[in-house]
């Protein structure tokens, strides 16, 4: 399988890269697992979603990193959305993060024709 090609999403890679090295040295590493058509033991399907759409978990110094990304949009991989979990509460991801991802993802969606 070919490499596929990286496309970043509204502002996902300028947050990806305000993230601590480490994390940032993680969620590049599990993006190029995905470009050449593997899945990293840090990337999971993202629930509720719908199927494609994957998510990187990076824990750094206490604080819980997430990128995602969706895998069955065509040719490419689309980083959808970087961002840092700061819920208080369980392990639930934030309503305001999903709707960002939701937002974008039919956004894409309508642009590719996907619908």
């Amino acid at each position: 399988m070919p490499e596929r090609r990286l496309v970043w999403v509204a502002d996902a890679r300028k947050r990806l890269l305000e993230f601590p090295k480490p994390v940032r040295v993680q969620v590049g590493y599990a993006l190029g697992e995905a470009q050449l058509g593997r899945k990293a033991a840090s990337a999971k399907p993202m629930t509720g979603l719908g199927a494609g759409v994957m998510e990187i978990v990076a824990d750094h110094d206490g604080d819980t990193f997430r990128a995602v990304y969706a895998v069955k949009l065509g040719d490419d991989l689309y980083v959808l959305h970087a961002f840092q979990k700061k819920s208080r509460t369980g392990i639930a991801t934030p309503k305001h993060e999903i709707d960002v991802i939701k937002t974008r993802l039919k956004r894409l969606n309508a642009q590719l024709g996907m619908s």
